[in-house]
């Protein structure tokens, strides 16, 4: 099947050529039809499934007939709504909806936390039929009255599963509650939880279930290995995989927002060139972090689950999960960064005992035993010889931290056998005598010695002070002060 057997605009066709892509993927092939023939669509699609086009597509061709040079804001009214879990995303999403729009007179904007809210006040007063946006910034631009939803036919949730793990869902009621009753809804999700179907029931009429691969499926050109290591070693383990190994460009997925800044710095004073990417960081910093990564001038990029669903990186070769997820589906949305579109990728996992039961649990959902490799230094029990090898620091930086730690053990050996030299073979009193006998001041060498004893009373030696005699003659009169105001006062004679 081609594009051109879907029943697209010739605009979009010739979009669609000028990327390159000739025949559509599955999920496209099932989708476009129905969302043109204005159904619902309940749709399950793994990341890189070519998802984000099956839906773009026939919303363009939907909304073409409301296409319009006219520069009027009125011309423009809000007619369909993407809503995405994460900043990345939604420029992904925004990024294709601009890519097959641009032979149609159809405006697109993007709506996403982070960034100063004026700039998108500004644009979304010129008119703007098609907005892609992050729940909380929509909400933001609901409550000053920026944006109305009075025309929206169409709503595509994307990523559904990942807004509720996020805690989206009451955001996205919100936002349902705003918009008209008759539309098209679209819903698309990784996986289909209960929670995710009650949604579907609240905002999809009659939908068609269209499932584009087999759930938590994997590619099949994803290679997967286990290294186990101790907790306290994967640092130095990573660090010894990204030296040994033909492993040039990284996603490295951690738990938590601190641990991946932690681990990033942790690489670049190892002289590797990384950079963390997480919810705490600014748009401009992720965006930054982000386009490093994919030029190539950043090896290794560290970032948290919000990283899984919305970077969309080209012939991504290698992605390690340096912590497992506590969730095994999540493993499956990491591991799907690599492998996409038929290209080979490898899934690298560094477990400590601590993960056996997570790791279970994937190769449950995986349905295969992960292959498992043990790298000489860093089995458990052994000494870590390969660790000098591994964390040395960069020239000129000083010694690395177990030198560092032998060395400070040293010295403080040295100054116990110093005190124990010093101190004096004499039995120390106890509380009780220390109490009772009187505390007297110690002689102090650098102050003058006194010519009297202190601890005795005060005795007269029998000398008596002279009184001084009052000088002869009269007195001179003091000159007086000039006053402040008014001059110097004349004197009397």
């Amino acid at each position: 099947m081609k594009f051109e057997d879907l029943g697209l605009l010739p605009e979009l066709l010739q979009a669609v050529a000028a990327t390159g892509y000739t025949d559509p993927t599955p999920i496209q092939a099932q989708a476009i039809p129905v969302i043109l023939a204005g159904k619902d669509i309940l749709g399950g699609a793994q990341t890189g499934t070519g998802k984000t086009a099956g839906f773009t597509l026939p919303m363009l061709q939907r909304l073409a007939r409301h296409a319009s040079s006219s520069s009027s804001p009125a011309r423009h009214p809000v007619r369909a709504l993407i809503l995405t879990p994460t900043r990345e995303l939604a420029m992904q999403v925004f990024e294709s909806v601009k890519t097959y729009s641009k032979f149609l007179p159809l405006r697109a904007i993007c709506l996403y936390g982070g960034v100063d809210i004026r700039p998108q006040i500004e644009e979304l007063r010129q008119g703007r039929e098609i907005i892609v946006a992050t729940p909380g910034r929509l909400l933001d631009h609901v409550s000053q009255k920026t944006v109305a939803f009075n025309q929206v036919e169409m709503l595509v949730l994307d990523e559904a599963d990942r807004m509720l793990d996020m805690g989206f869902i009451p955001d996205i009621k919100r936002i349902l509650a705003l918009l008209p009753k008759e539309r098209q809804s679209l819903l698309f999700s990784a996986t289909f939880s209960e929670e995710i179907r009650k949604l579907a029931d609240t905002m999809l009429k009659s939908p068609q279930l269209i499932e584009a691969a087999v759930r938590n499926s994997i590619s099949e050109t994803i290679t997967h290995r286990v290294y186990p290591v101790a907790q306290e070693d994967k640092r130095h383990l990573l660090v010894h995989l990204l030296r040994h190994e033909d492993l040039r460009q990284v996603l490295v997925f951690v738990g938590t927002k601190f641990g991946a800044s932690r681990l990033a710095h942790y690489l670049q004073r190892q002289g590797i060139e990384a950079d963390a990417i997480h919810g705490d960081k600014s748009q401009q910093q992720r965006t930054e972090a982000l386009e490093g990564f994919k030029a190539g001038r950043i090896r290794v990029l560290v970032g948290t689950d919000v990283a899984a669903r919305g970077l969309d990186i080209d012939d991504l070769p290698h992605v390690i999960n340096y912590e497992l997820p506590h969730v095994a589906e999540d493993y499956i949305h990491r591991i799907g960064r690599t492998g996409r579109a038929g290209k080979s990728g490898a899934a690298i996992s560094l477990v400590c005992p601590e993960e056996k039961m997570r790791l279970s649990d994937i190769e449950k959902i995986v349905k295969r035993k992960i292959e498992q490799i043990e790298v000489p230094g860093f089995e458990r029990g052994s000494d870590h010889g390969v660790k000098a090898d591994v964390e040395k620091p960069l020239r000129g930086r000083g010694r690395s931290r177990s030198n560092e730690d032998s060395g400070m053990r040293e010295r403080n050996e040295e100054l116990s056998r110093r005190a124990d030299r010093e101190r004096t073979p004499e039995r120390t009193p106890m509380r009780s005598e220390r109490s009772e006998r009187p505390r007297l001041p110690q002689p102090m060498s650098h102050l003058p010695k006194l010519d009297f004893d202190p601890n005795k009373p005060y005795e007269s030696r029998g000398t008596v002070a002279q009184p001084v005699e009052a000088p002869k003659g009269p007195l001179k009169q003091k000159r007086q002060v000039a006053a402040l105001l008014g001059g110097r006062p004349k004197l009397d004679a």
